[in-house]
């Protein structure tokens, strides 16, 4: 009975001690796990994770060696990609295993079974994965597949190379969770690294992004200030010039230059260029036939670009050809040469096409200019041929003229004495003889030729600009009293009424007083051959700031506004608005605004009340010389 006792004893404490070492390993297990995981979940490290794994479970089961293999999926090449081995053994970290090793088993693998080997030399079939493990000294083996997401990824695998090994269910489920740990780990870091990849994609393409803006700011940096300087240029070398030197250094080319066309010889000369080591062609003269493809693409508007060896120069050169052409047709065109096999950029392409746009416009502009200076000259050659010609036939007049007013003069003095001539000139028309009549139609025709030849020599001695300015100082009411008075006789006869206003805070003008004269007595002249009889005729000077305003207003009659701007043109004379009949040259207010232009003043026809007529006469007080 007492030995019954002790035996039942004995096997309640093995089964005590037992129990105890099972409670031991659970927890050291749950250590294990709970330490891996703590130090998978604080790395996204796919090699350090790796890494921590196979050094804890080796030193946890005391095995030979663990490893981890990761199986690429399209190519199934098996690699050792972590591993913790002991230093006696052969280390299988990053050998590469061909497919037939692992192919036999990978379907198993890839659905979740796992693999357990305590005696290869026991195992009945003699696979090929069993020779591999026995040629890198394996004599036990554990292995669990690594799966996320439903797809296989590798293997976590324990070798044990001194000897078989009877596996426990312990060290098994603890592989298992260590296989689900390490998975989920895998997976979480290969989404970080996908992040990363993305974000650093992202970056990479921002940056491109960034650098294509920057590059495409400084290039319309470049166009703005190449299209300023052209467009302020009239001279087409300059033109030409500025955008060859320009592309050249902006663009950091071996090579720039620029041909000017000539069609109807089918021919391109080279104007200018910018070479850093490229062979000169400035002044060559081409020949469009000997590149024919070429110049009609560009004789069309169209760019090209292509490689080409360059006599004397090792090596391709790229070349970029643009026109520089217009709505009428090419000009010329632009070429860029780099020492690269690499093509031109869009942003360059884009860049040299705008450049010789604004090349076109300003050639163009450079090219109405030239042709307008030449008509200009032309006109100037025939405008002074015409002033040569006036000058001389009104010299050449005068005298005649002159010689015949006095001979007109002498005749009436002759007939005064036989025929009391004057006394017969003073009587109403209706009531005058023959003689009388003849002799006021010949003396007032011979005064109107005159006053003709006397306006067109004032008149082109204004364009010539030979005339002297004699600055005075002029007392308003007083000037303009003086030069009415010639006209009192003339207003009384025509039943007219003149007016002069200046107010006394009217400062004196300082001016040319021989000039003024002209040209008040001409407005006033006009003023009495246009204005009806009783009818009124008013002068008027107001000081407006720094300018002098006087105005010539008369009534009972009107300027149509249409010819307003006609009556300062030389010649012109309003028909049907002469009711004395007296004639005129059509000079007068011709002559009177070129006066006024010469001193700095201004006329013009100013809108008046109904049936009168308003001359608005403007000087400045300081006279402008």
């Amino acid at each position: 009975m007492e030995s019954q006792a002790n035996e039942a004893l004995l096997q309640e404490i093995a089964q005590r001690q037992h129990l105890i070492a099972e409670l031991g390993q659970q927890t050291e297990r749950e250590r294990l796990m709970s330490a891996i995981s703590l130090r998978i979940s604080a790395s996204l490290n796919l090699e350090e994770i790796l890494n921590i794994t196979v050094t804890e479970v080796r030193q946890f089961l005391n095995c030979d060696r663990v490893l981890v293999y990761q199986v690429e999926p399209k190519t199934e090449i098996t690699t050792v990609v972590a591993e913790s081995t002991q230093p006696s053994y052969t280390s299988l970290l990053d050998i590469k295993i061909a497919t037939p090793l692992f192919g036999e088993r990978l379907g198993e693998y890839s659905r979740g079974n796992i693999r357990v080997l305590n005696d290869i030399e026991q195992q009945k079939s003699a696979t090929v994965i069993n020779q591999f493990l026995q040629q890198v000294q394996v004599k036990a083996s554990l292995t669990v597949p690594l799966l996320y997401g439903g797809k296989f990824w590798g293997l976590l695998a324990i070798h044990q190379c001194s000897g078989p090994r009877q596996w426990q269910k312990l060290e098994i489920d603890l592989l298992k969770q260590l296989a689900t740990q390490l998975s989920i780990a895998i997976q979480q870091s290969e989404l970080y690294q996908q992040v990363v990849e993305l974000n650093t994609n992202l970056e990479n393409q921002v940056k491109e992004r960034t650098k294509e803006l920057q590059q495409s700011l400084d290039y319309e940096a470049i166009l703005k200030r190449i299209s300023d300087d052209v467009r302020d240029s009239l001279d087409e070398n300059h033109i030409l010039q500025v955008a060859v030197w320009e592309l050249a250094v902006a663009l950091n080319v071996d090579g720039c230059d620029s041909a000017l066309y000539n069609i109807s010889e089918a021919t391109a000369t080279i104007s200018y260029e910018y070479t850093t080591s490229l062979p000169t062609c400035q002044g060559k003269v081409i020949k469009m036939t000997d590149f024919q493809d070429g110049y009609n693409q560009l004789l069309q508007g169209q760019y090209f670009q292509f490689c080409q060896l360059v006599p004397g120069w090792k090596g391709k050169v790229a070349m970029l050809a643009c026109p520089i052409f217009d709505d009428r047709g090419a000009l010329g065109d632009l070429w860029l040469f780099k020492q690269r096999d690499k093509a031109f950029s869009d942003l360059e392409i884009r860049l040299l096409q705008q450049v010789a746009n604004q090349c076109a416009i300003a050639m163009r502009q450079a090219r109405l200019y030239q042709a307008s200076q030449v008509q200009v000259q032309e006109l100037e050659k025939l405008n002074n041929l015409k002033d040569d010609f006036l000058s001389t036939v009104s010299h050449e007049l005068r005298t005649p003229l002159s010689n015949m007013k006095m001979a007109i003069q002498m005749l009436g003095i002759s007939l005064n004495r036989s025929q009391e001539l004057f006394a017969e000139i003073r009587k109403p028309p209706n009531e005058q003889n023959k003689v009388a009549r003849y002799y006021q139609i010949l003396q007032n025709e011979c005064e109107r030729e005159l006053n003709l030849i006397d306006d067109l020599l004032d008149l082109q001695q204004m364009y010539a600009g030979i005339q002297p300015l004699l600055l005075t100082s002029i007392n308003l009411q007083t000037w303009l009293s003086e030069i009415a008075e010639p006209f009192s006789q003339r207003l009384k006869n025509q039943q007219q009424q003149l007016t002069i206003e200046v107010a006394e805070t009217v400062p004196n003008l300082i001016g040319d007083s021989a000039s003024l004269e002209r040209v008040f007595t001409e407005l006033l002249d006009n003023a009495c051959k246009y204005t009806p009889p009783g009818e009124k005729i008013v002068v008027k000077a107001v000081n407006c700031q720094e300018v002098m305003q006087i105005s010539v207003l008369n009534f009972g009659v009107e300027i149509a506004n249409s010819e307003r701007q006609k009556v300062f043109e030389r010649f012109y004379r309003i028909p049907n608005s002469d009711p004395w009949k007296r004639g005129g040259t059509g000079l007068g207010l011709a002559l009177v605004k070129q006066i006024l232009s010469r001193i700095g003043g201004t006329i013009v026809v100013a809108h008046s009340d109904h049936n009168q007529t308003c001359f608005m006469v403007e000087v400045p007080l300081t006279p402008v010389l």
